[in-house]
């Protein structure tokens, strides 16, 4: 079972980033005074994927669009390097997400990568979007970004190395480990999904809400 979200966009430069950190008397670390993107490094979305059993987390920290095919990038990669390892024998998979964003449960283009994962990995994949208003719920909110941004509090995010390794020494108490890599990909905006390949997922409402619950399963090949 998998709780996934993505954190807002961060600057990458030498900004400002709220916190205190520890530095000889008088010798702050410089940062810039205004928020103006560097155009040559840009902004990164990191997107996670929190294991609410084994409390882990993967962060696939994106440099490109936002979008539903790269959530579900993020789930594939923490699947091949969390999730598979851990659960060999596993079946099914649960993932509980918000209702909005890239993973909005009226996205297309969201189901239609789904079921190339689930015809991937064989994984019968079910999937349980929280309601409009409740994703404060959603596990990964207070059990993995809440960390990473304490983690990297008071530190400028002055380049993708810098982030990913910020992101991936995020530790706890409770025992939380968390792993995360660049993703590198380009994801191009305004992709169509037609009836008729919607017409061809192998997906099954659920009972109760069927718009927010529902199972898409490996479709069975006829080569």
């Amino acid at each position: 079972m998998i709780s996934i979200d993505s954190q807002k966009k961060e600057l990458v430069g030498d900004f400002k980033n709220g916190g205190r950190e520890w530095h000889p008397k008088g010798e702050p670390e410089a940062v810039r005074v205004h928020d103006f993107a560097d155009k040559q490094k840009g902004k990164v979305t990191p997107h996670g994927v929190y294991d609410i059993g084994k409390n882990q987390g993967w962060v696939s920290v994106g440099i490109d669009h936002h979008t539903a095919e790269f959530a579900v990038d993020s789930i594939r990669h923490g699947w091949k390097r969390m999730g598979q390892p851990a659960y060999p024998q596993a079946r099914e998979l649960l993932i509980t997400a918000d209702s909005g964003g890239s993973n909005n449960y009226r996205a297309r283009l969201w189901k239609y990568e789904l079921q190339k994962f689930a015809d991937e990995s064989g994984l019968r994949i079910q999937v349980c979007h929280f309601p409009p208003g409740t994703s404060k719920w959603n596990r990964i909110e207070h059990r993995l970004f809440c960390h990473i941004t304490a983690n990297w509090r008071g530190r400028a995010l002055e380049t993708h190395e810098v982030i990913v390794n910020l992101i991936a020494n995020t530790q706890t108490s409770k025992g939380l480990t968390v792993q995360a890599a660049l993703n590198v990909n380009s994801y191009a905006k305004g992709i169509k999904i037609s009836d008729a390949e919607m017409a061809r997922l192998n997906v099954t409402p659920a009972d109760f809400h069927g718009e927010w619950n529902y199972c898409l399963s490996p479709r069975i090949s006829t080569a």
